[in-house]
Formats: C-alpha cells, structure tokens, sequence
C-alpha cells in the first residue's frame, strides 16, 4: 500500500501541483476498485469522470475502462494492459504491474461513492483556486482593453461551467470521448418518435427537414416585416414549453425527456403583448380582439382557460430593452442553473447590442452573432435568433428572400448553424391587387389569392448538418398561428425539395 501510494504521486514535481487538493491513494484504491468489480463504475458515473482526477495517468485508466465498460465488455487490468502498455506515464509508475498493484489496492464496494465524491470535491476546489488565481491576476493587471464588467461577466461565465460541468475550460478532450458523445447523441435520436436529435418544433415537415433543434446550434430565422417571423418564433416557442416532460435523459441525469423549458428576450415587443399572442394561438381568439378586449363570451372563457392551462408552462420571457450580448449571456446562463434552459430565442438580432462599441455596424453584428453561436455551445442548446433582412428583397420581382438579404449578411451567415427564411407570397399578392374595372386581371388574381390563402413557407437556405429546401406551412393571420399544412397528394415519407 505504502509503496503504491509513493510511486503515485510521483509524476506531480511542481511546487504549486503538489499544494493542490488532492488525494492520490483514493484515486488508487477507486479505480482498483472498478478494476476489480466493473459494476462499480455505474455507481460513480454519476458523479466523476476522467477529468477530475488529478494524476493525469488515473485519468487515462479511467477513460479507458470506462469506454470498455460502456461496451459491455471486460475492464481489468489483463484487458487495459493491450491498451495502455504504451502509455509513458503508465511506463514512469511501473507499466502494467501498476493496473496489477491498484487492483490489489481496492476498497470495498460500499465506500466506492464516498471515495468518487471526495475525488470530485477536491477537483471542483482545485478549479476554483485556478480561477480565484486568474481572478486576482486580471484584476491586478490594469489594462484599458480589459474592462472590469467584462471580467465580472469572464468569471461568471467561468463559475458556471464548473458548477454545471465540474472544470471551468474544457480544453482538448480525446477523440474516445468526442465518439462516445456522438453515439449517445445518434442512440438518442433513435430512440425518441419521429428519430429526431434535436429538439422537436412541434411542426412535423419543418422538424423533417431540421432534425429538431439541434443543441449547441445557432439558428437565425429571417424574414421582412409581416412576414410572421415573430409569430413563427413564438408557436415554436410554445410548442416546446408545451410539450415539457421532465424525466431521465440517456445518460442518467434529470432533465427534459421532451419539448424543455425556454427562454425567450423580447426586445421589441412587452412580456404582455407576447404573451397575448401565445393566447390567441392557445385560445383561438383573434389576436386583435384580445387587443382591443372585444371578447364574445364564449372566447373570453376560451381565453381565460387558456391561461389557466398555460401557468405552469416553463415558458421565461425577459423583455429588457437594448441589453448587450454579455448581459444576455449573463442572464441565460442564471435561467439554466435556477429553472433549467433547452432553448433559448432572441427577437430579434439586430436589437442586442454589442459588450463595446464597435467601429462598424458589419463589426458589432460579428460580435453578437458571435456571442450567440458561443451561449449556444456553451449552454449546449440551440439559439434562435431573428434578423431583419435589407430592402433590396422588395426591389426584385421574385420576392423570395435569399442568403444575401440578410444585413450585414457575411458574419449571420458565417456564424450560423441554421438560416431560415419565413416568407409569404400571399402579403405581396395582396398589394397587387387590379382595380375594380380591369375584370379579367381582378378574376385572376381572385384565383391566385385564393391559391395562396392561409400559406407560407419556409426556405432553409444554409444548413450546415442537412439539406437546404423549402418547407410549406399553414399561417392562420387572425391567431398569428402557424401550422402543419395537410397535403393529401404527399405520402407519409420525408419529400425532397
């Protein structure tokens, strides 16, 4: 015991290492533990993993173990010698006469989780010290570029990643881990209806053609104005916080099993008037009579019980006029910890303001696109943004919006995962209406806005993990409502566009 606990510490020579929390026999006897009795490893997975190990060799041991086990097969130290025999910090401890030495080092099964615990505190209290220590230094190293609110929002950002991840900076991870990630990913979407791996819009041919909403993914949703952006927004919005079912997701934590809870920055419209146009969908009542309060009594109580339905629904609205990208960080980051986050929306882009004036529009634009792509990967869920497209779509006679519509379009289009564009031909039909006595052109174009009554589509102009095309809907303009389009001529399977 003596001798193992010696040649274990041996690797860390730096002064400051050493003073670092740590407990290098209670790594021994865990991972002799796992290598003696693989079910012990599901009683710690929960709580540790190979980077909260301190000796970087035990951390290596783990991984690898774990990979194996997850495979259902043997994790001994027989079956990790083929794999790490070439290891040169297993070489300086001894090679595989170490897996040998740390089996014969166990612990019993019952104190396994006390021992994973006391590994994992005592990471989460070194990673703590390393960020106090940047703290202080930053803080001390007065510098005109770095602004003390920036490094406020820097060690926020970093205190949450440790208290949701258990380490502040991920930095490289192998490619056994990135693998793994990817498989739970495709299992999970294998599993849940419909095969999507992301998380359901609630619109069966626009979910098709996306996969859901992906995490970690930026999406920008485009459009002029009347196009019914918003209105898209908000049904998704609400189709996902609707549909909320909290449970035990594939890998064992609790969280949402489907829909999720949303956070949603109105910086255009109130809290109210968003929340009005979620009603009239919910409801049924035209969204301009809830306005105006010219309610018959049946869709007053249609209204009203609506709400009543709709209290408990994980919907967070924060309608804070021209915040900046560090504060829109700043806040969705302290939704995720207190009521949870699986999607966040932003209407719309052009309204964030940059952390620090910029000298260009094309530059501020940069950094919030930038901002959101990082909240996206950070909080590892998807991003929805809505954006303004330029002037130049009303000046072609195909009004159908394109990727180089959008203002400042090279950083939204860089930076973007996802671009979708809501567009309905009906509003541009609609103004160009013949006068009363040109009766053949009126007949036709009667026919043509009949045609085009209650549709629009969306056209996916960039996706960076799928197909671009174009996906039809049904827009109900009175309840600001979209929806599936029923087509009776296309079969159940997925249509290319």
């Amino acid at each position: 015991m003596n001798e193992i606990a010696r040649i274990g510490t041996g690797p860390q020579s730096d002064n400051l290492q050493e003073t670092m929390p740590h407990n290098i026999e209670a790594e021994q006897q865990l991972l002799g533990a796992i290598l003696t009795n693989n079910e012990i490893y599901d009683r710690v997975a929960s709580i540790i993993g190979a980077q909260h190990f301190f000796d970087p060799v035990h951390g290596r041991i783990f991984e690898t173990a774990e990979a194996r086990i997850r495979k259902n097969a043997i994790a001994s130290p027989v079956t990790l010698k083929a794999f790490l025999e070439d290891d040169p910090g297993l070489a300086e401890l001894g090679g595989p006469t170490y897996l040998v030495n740390l089996a014969g080092a166990s612990i019993s099964s019952f104190a396994a989780r006390d021992y994973a615990q006391l590994i994992y505190d005592l990471a989460i209290r070194r990673e703590l010290m390393g960020i106090g220590r940047n703290i202080a230094d930053k803080a001390a190293s007065i510098d005109v570029a770095s602004e003390p609110k920036e490094q406020i929002v820097e060690a926020e950002q970093q205190l949450y990643a440790l208290g949701e991840q258990g380490q502040s900076d991920s930095g490289f991870q192998s490619f056994l881990k990135a693998v793994t990630d990817a498989v739970n990913v495709a299992n999970a979407a294998y599993q849940r209806d419909g095969g999507l791996a992301g998380v359901s819009t609630g619109l069966s041919d626009l979910d098709k053609k996306l996969g859901g909403l992906h995490r970690s993914d930026l999406l920008i949703l485009a459009g002029r104005p009347s196009m019914g952006k918003t209105s898209l927004a908000t049904n998704v919005a609400f189709n996902i916080a609707k549909a909320y079912k909290k449970g035990k997701t594939p890998d064992g934590i609790e969280g949402a099993v489907n829909g999720g809870v949303v956070g949603f920055y109105s910086l255009e419209m109130s809290a109210e008037q968003l929340a009005a146009r979620i009603l009239s969908e919910a409801s049924e009542v035209p969204s301009e009579r809830i306005r105006r309060g010219d309610m018959t009594e049946e869709e007053f109580r249609r209204f009203v019980n609506a709400a009543k339905e709709l209290e408990a629904c994980p919907l967070y609205i924060d309608d804070t006029p021209a915040l900046p990208i560090s504060q829109l960080a700043a806040r969705a980051r302290r939704l995720k910890r207190t009521h949870g986050l699986d999607a966040l929306f932003v209407d719309y882009l052009q309204l964030v303001r940059p952390a620090t004036a910029k000298d260009s529009r094309v530059n501020e634009v940069s950094e919030i696109t930038q901002g959101l792509k990082a909240i996206a990967k950070e909080l590892d869920i998807p991003v929805v943004a809505l954006s303004q497209l330029s002037r130049q779509v009303e000046n072609r006679e195909d009004k159908r919006p394109q990727l180089s519509d959008l203002r400042e379009s090279g950083s939204i289009e860089q930076d973007a995962d996802v671009v979708m564009f809501v567009f309905r031909e009906e509003y541009y039909k609609e103004r160009e209406k013949p006068g009363d006595h040109e009766l053949d052109k009126m007949a036709t174009w009667q026919q043509e806005m009949e045609n085009l009554h209650g549709k629009a589509e969306v056209i996916i102009g960039k996706q960076r993990h799928g197909p671009i095309g174009s996906v039809d809907l049904s827009f109900e303009g009175q309840f600001t409502r979209f929806g599936n389009l029923a087509k009776t001529w296309q079969s159940s399977g997925d249509t290319d566009f």
